[in-house]
């Protein structure tokens, strides 16, 4: 018998709809599952218990009074704590954060709760999402699920890490050069980093603003998209939000792809690329060609420079943003007469 925190979040979703699974019921099995695994594996900074369970009662109210009930109805949702939660801290897993307890909700967040979905905490994540393995948080390094000796990748390793281990089907996390993309690599998951301006900045406290995305980490492809559906969107409290009419694309997962063309830059397959991975890359497109794809080689000079220019801007727009975290006009300080500045 499967366990209830093992179910996706499309199973579980059509479940309570269906009335065949109460929400408190799932929401139970998941904070055993964190209270058994969460030791071992730390993803997370802040657990919401008390109000994953009344949230979770709220909607089997709903449920029984036959209201509707949105795409993710009681779904467990891990959220990275760089995302501002209204009355829930959100640290960005640094010292300078420690106590923030954002007034508003990020956009993300909003349209979540909108869909009945149920966080279930904030995770842990490199601090200020500078770096690639989740190690240099102030509350702790999250461990692989896999083989707890191996990091998660960053900065986003405790929403992979979540939902690796099941204590969440579902997370955001926010990318900036592979803060998505690296730590569900890692975990052997699935994550995404959505064209930029697809998918509202508000409310997500800033690394770098011309790179980062929120994006969703799920156990599988569907539910991946499932979220994107849920958070993306025109959002005018974004400057950097577009304007733009799409299909789901949950429902473009369960579409046939006779008609879709996929360029594979040769440059991927470079210096660097481990045999075994680019074995597997090359047996998934041959897959997608079988399903009816077609694929063809194709060259992005550019490439050459794009990790000088991306590390000129991310470290650019990086200490402008951070500078306002610096004990005095913002942040943790030190109220001490007696201390020796001279020694740091």
């Amino acid at each position: 018998m499967v366990n209830l925190f093992e179910l996706s979040a499309k199973e579980i979703s059509e479940k309570i709809r269906n009335l065949e699974l109460e929400a408190t019921d799932y929401i139970s099995s998941v904070i055993q599952r964190v209270k058994e695994v969460e030791s071992k594996v730390h993803a997370f900074v802040t657990v919401l218990e008390e109000d994953a369970l009344e949230r979770a009662k709220e909607i089997d109210r709903k449920a029984r009074r036959g209201e509707k009930l949105g795409s993710l109805c009681g779904v467990a949702v891990a959220i990275k704590d760089n995302i501002c939660t209204k009355g829930v801290r959100t640290t960005c897993s640094s010292r300078m954060l420690k106590n923030f307890i954002p007034p508003y909700n990020a956009t993300v967040i909003e349209r979540l709760l909108k869909e009945d979905a149920i966080i279930i905490g904030k995770t842990n994540m490199d601090e200020f999402a500078m770096g690639s393995t989740t190690e240099t948080s102030f509350f702790g390094a999250t461990r692989n699920p896999w083989n707890l000796s191996y990091v998660p990748g960053g900065s986003s390793g405790g929403s992979a890490a979540a939902v690796s281990t099941r204590m969440a089907p579902i997370a955001l996390g926010s990318d900036t050069g592979g803060s998505i993309r690296c730590p569900a690599s890692y975990c052997n998951i699935i994550g995404l980093k959505p064209t930029y301006g697809l998918v509202s900045r508000y409310g997500l406290i800033a690394y770098a603003n011309s790179l980062e995305q929120i994006g969703s980490l799920a156990f599988n492809t569907y539910d991946c998209a499932l979220l994107l559906d849920v958070i993306s969107g025109y959002d005018p409290r974004d400057s950097t939000s577009i304007k733009i009419h799409s299909e789901s694309y949950a429902v473009c997962i369960e579409e046939d792809i006779e008609d879709l063309r996929i360029g594979v830059p040769r440059e991927f397959f470079g210096e660097g690329v481990d045999p075994r991975v680019k074995e597997r890359v090359w047996k998934a497109i041959k897959s997608l060609e079988d399903l009816g794809a077609s694929y063809k080689e194709i060259s992005l000079p550019t490439l050459e420079y794009a990790l000088a220019a991306y590390y000129i801007i991310a470290m650019s727009e990086a200490s402008s943003n951070l500078a306002r975290y610096d004990g005095l006009r913002y942040g943790f300080s030190v109220d001490d007469e007696r201390l020796d500045w001279s020694s740091f």
